[in-house]
């Protein structure tokens, strides 16, 4: 049986753009849980470092998510430009294609780490970091 591969790729499009959004709720999600919980803290007086232990957590945790959702997009990009220049593409890649790029341990933290310092990520666990450097100062 042959594959379609133009039917197979907007298939492959269609499920990982769903799931590119969902990668969008879980960072919100987690966004939204760091100051629902730092607020939470600053009530019943949590220590200041137990608060900067968690929105850092919660922050690298953000970071790891973005940077499956990082994943993600560079595959629907390129099912994008393959489909608009009507190519013939490899499909239901994500994942040996990931693997074939994979930097090892070291490279793995690195895109984490800066999936983290990107502004859209970072921003609001600044803002908790500095409002508990505020309180507890």
């Amino acid at each position: 049986m042959e594959l379609n591969t133009s039917n197979a790729a907007a298939q492959e499009w269609l499920v990982l753009q769903k799931l590119h959004e969902r990668y969008e709720f879980g960072a919100l999600t987690i966004k939204l849980t760091a100051i629902v919980l730092f607020f939470a803290g600053v009530v019943v007086e949590l220590h200041g470092t137990w608060l900067v232990l968690l929105v850092v957590l919660l922050w690298l945790q953000e970071g790891i998510f973005k940077t499956y959702q990082g994943r993600l997009g560079s595959r629907l990009l390129a099912l994008e430009q393959g489909m608009a220049a009507g190519e013939t593409m490899r499909v239901f890649a994500l994942h040996s294609d990931w693997l074939a790029q994979r930097k090892g341990l070291i490279g793995q933290v690195r895109e984490y780490l800066g999936s983290t310092v990107r502004a859209t990520v970072a921003f609001p666990y600044l803002v908790l970091l500095v409002l508990t450097w505020m309180f507890y100062l």
